[in-house]
């Protein structure tokens, strides 16, 4: 039989190649697309059709929170990913700016600025999974640590904790998203507040989630509409800002538009006017009228 060995030699290629069929891959899905559409964006096949024979018997007004999708469904990443990237996938740090105004005005805005980075155009016809109760997910860029945690599975409410230390800067997130069908259009209502905290200014920054809102009829599509208030009780300030969508048919290019206020909370008086668009570069803050605070 030969010399113990000279086995061990001849039983060496059968075992690398048990190893590597044994092996386990942990493959991790591609972050979110900030330039267009990748390769790696996940498209379920006659979505529309699918979508009507899902919602036939769902009666409009209808909580669909506990609505179970199809695997096709689905897209390949949690939805505590999606919250997440909201915050560290970017290509341009907004956030460490809302530190570095050099008064409440300038911070305000930049504070602004960074909640809009955070509105990304919604995948129609697809979701991402829902997350198990426990679940967490961790991510870091930079000096920006993130973690995200489901604290609860019903209702399911995600919980986000985010700091960074050289900007001196806290995020706080709690909220809950509840989607509910309209016959025509399904609105994501997400329900809790996120708050950012200037720690070196001592300052806390309180805002909502505008309504994400996915149209089946007469032309399909999603966007963001609804108000979002964003208010800092230690200056006194606070923005108003609307988000616009298409007009009923869906062809009116008004998707992506916003308007939208500063005030001083106490008296309401006007100091600043926004408008543009959330998803392109081309808005501005008009201080002409109502000046410098």
């Amino acid at each position: 039989m030969g010399h113990p060995s000279e086995r061990v030699l001849q039983l060496l290629p059968h075992v690398r190649d048990l190893e590597i069929e044994n092996k386990k891959y942990v493959i991790l899905t591609s972050p979110l697309s900030l330039e267009g559409t990748s390769d790696t964006d996940y498209k379920a096949p006659n979505i529309l059709q699918l979508i009507f024979s899902l919602f036939k018997n769902v009666r409009p007004g209808a909580d669909l929170t506990r609505f179970q999708l199809p695997p096709l469904f689905n897209m390949p990443k949690s939805q505590l990913q999606c919250y997440g990237e909201l915050v560290y996938c970017v290509n341009k740090d907004m956030l460490s700016k809302c530190a570095k105004g050099e008064n409440a005005i300038d911070r305000m805005i930049a504070v602004i600025a960074w909640n809009l980075s955070t509105v990304r155009t919604p995948t129609f016809g697809v979701a991402p999974y829902n997350p198990v109760l426990g679940e967490t997910h961790h991510a870091s860029r930079g000096t920006l640590n993130i973690l995200l945690e489901q604290v609860s599975h019903h209702p399911p409410i995600t919980a986000m904790h985010a700091t960074d230390e050289t900007s001196n800067i806290e995020l706080v997130w709690c909220q809950q998203a509840i989607p509910k069908f309209h016959g025509t259009y399904i609105d994501g209502v997400i329900n809790g507040k996120r708050r950012l905290n200037l720690l070196q200014k001592g300052e806390s920054y309180v805002m909502n989630s505008p309504i994400m809102q996915f149209r089946l009829l007469p032309k399909p599509g999603a966007s963001w509409v609804g108000n979002v208030k964003i208010k800092c009780q230690e200056t006194d300030l606070e923005a108003q800002l609307s988000f616009k969508s298409d007009s009923f048919l869906g062809f009116k290019g008004g998707n992506g538009a916003i308007k939208g206020k500063i005030v001083e909370s106490s008296s309401m008086k006007k100091l600043f006017e926004i408008h543009g668009h959330w998803d392109r570069v081309c808005g501005k803050v008009n201080q002409q009228q109502y000046g410098q605070r």
